[in-house]
Order: C-alpha cells, then sequence, then structure tokens
C-alpha cells in the first residue's frame, strides 16, 4: 500500500503505460483518477479501479484545469500527476517530409500538455505540502535516431528539459518533479506503429541489449516508485527505463 489515501491523476490512462499505471496504484491504495479524450476506455478503466473518468483535451488549458479540479473536488486534494498522454503519429518522420502542421500537432500533444498539467497539479500540490509529478518523456530525448520522428523527438526532449526545470525550481517546497524515459514499449501505439512495417522494427529490437521491448507493465513498476514515498531524494531526474539502449555500443548477439 504505497500510496494508501493518495489522490494520482494520470493522462493517457484509457491503454498502454497510462492503463498499466492506473492498476498498480491502484493496487497500492490509491484513488486514481483517468484523463483520457477516449470516453468508453477513460469509464470503463476507471469503473476497473474504482476511480474517477474525466474526459480531457491535453492541449485544451481549460479542460486540463477542469481535470484537476475534478480530482481534488472529489477526493480533497492531490498527491501525483502522471503526465503521459502522447501521440507518435505515421506523419511525424523526417525532417524533409514532416509538414508543419504535423509538427506542431506532435508538440501539442507531446509538450505543450505536460505544460499545462504542470501548471495546473502544481497549486494543488502547493496546498498539499508536497507531492510528486511524474512526466512522460522517451529514451529518444538523449539518443539521435537515423529512423527520426523529428516532432516526437524534440517533444520528449522539451520533456525532459521542462521536468529538470521544475524539479530543481519547487524541490524545496516538496514537490518533485521527475522525467521518466521508457525504451520501446509494447503498447497499442508501438503495435500500430509497427504493424505494417516489421522491418522497421527489427531495426530497432537490434539495438536493444535485453532483446526485446517493455511490457507496460515494468514501466508502471517505475512510476510507482517516483510516485511513491521511496524516491523521496529524486527530483529533476531522468529516470531511464530503457533495457540499457542509451547504455549500448553494440549488443549482444
Amino acid at each position: 500500500m504505497r500510496l494508501d489515501g493518495k489522490v494520482c491523476v494520470i493522462t493517457g490512462g484509457a491503454s498502454g503505460i497510462g492503463l498499466a499505471t492506473a492498476r498498480r496504484f491502484a493496487a497500492e491504495g490509491a484513488h486514481v483518477v483517468i484523463g483520457d479524450v477516449d470516453p468508453v476506455a477513460g469509464k470503463r478503466v476507471a469503473d476497473e479501479v474504482r476511480g474517477l473518468f474525466v474526459p480531457v483535451d491535453v492541449t485544451s488549458e481549460a479542460e486540463v484545469q477542469a481535470l484537476f479540479g475534478a480530482a481534488v473536488d472529489t477526493y480533497g486534494g492531490l498527491d501525483v500527476a502522471f503526465n503521459n498522454a502522447g501521440i507518435s503519429p505515421p506523419e511525424d518522420d523526417s525532417i524533409l517530409t514532416t509538414s508543419l502542421d504535423a509538427w506542431r500537432r506532435v508538440q501539442e500533444v507531446n509538450l505543450t500538455s505536460v505544460y499545462l498539467c504542470c501548471r495546473a497539479a502544481i497549486p494543488h500540490l502547493q496546498a498539499r505540502g508536497g507531492g510528486s509529478i511524474i512526466n512522460t518523456a522517451s529514451f529518444v530525448a538523449v539518443m539521435g535516431a537515423a529512423t527520426s520522428q523529428i516532432s516526437y523527438t524534440a517533444s520528449k526532449g522539451g520533456v525532459l528539459a521542462l521536468s529538470r526545470e521544475l524539479g530543481v525550481q519547487f524541490a524545496r517546497e516538496k514537490i518533485r518533479v521527475n522525467a521518466l524515459c521508457p525504451g520501446p514499449v509494447n503498447t497499442p501505439l508501438l503495435q500500430e506503429l509497427f504493424a505494417d512495417d516489421p522491418e522497421r522494427a527489427a531495426r530497432r529490437l537490434v539495438h536493444i541489449p535485453m532483446g526485446r521491448f517493455a511490457e507496460a507493465t515494468e514501466i508502471a513498476n517505475a512510476v510507482l516508485f517516483l510516485a511513491s514515498d521511496e524516491s523521496s531524494f529524486m527530483t529533476a531526474s531522468t529516470f531511464l527505463v530503457d533495457g540499457g539502449i542509451s547504455g549500448a555500443y553494440v549488443t549482444p548477439l
């Protein structure tokens, strides 16, 4: 019961890492608030974890404020914000082929939403006397790839820098802000990305020392650690859970 009684908001909580984390948080005693653009899946997950569902477009300041407001109104405060919503559309590719509209859409969902969520969450955490913010970045924020998704990569680098800055700024108010950097995760998003191009998946898999993609539950365990008091001396960190990718030069045969 590492999150016993704590109020935790998860954006993108209806699938993938968000879903696995919602289940993990609930099992550890948390009050879970699911924010997602999918009303059917979002409500289903909230019912499963006996929590609250709030429909939200994370690029809307008003809807993000309403999400965190609903959490506080329902459960009396806020302890954890897992800002996890994100997209990786196929039209985000090489800088030579990615349109400005595609670039902007990914930046809005992946980076601006984190700014909006942190801006909404921090006053509630200040009122609570502290808490934990976990922002989903990516291992691509610390590495380069020839198989580029240029806006996705840039957006995750932004999440990394934003998280570091906030972690330093609010450290003495007992508000911890860390950037979670997963490697490739076996989620619907990844499956969709590679479904029509096995060669694309294989080209990435060869660089993972562990020889496989992560499971969402493995990333959820890392989120739980960052949300809990077990990580009480961690803030402004780049928390890599990438199967060794970022530390590898040559991988095992």
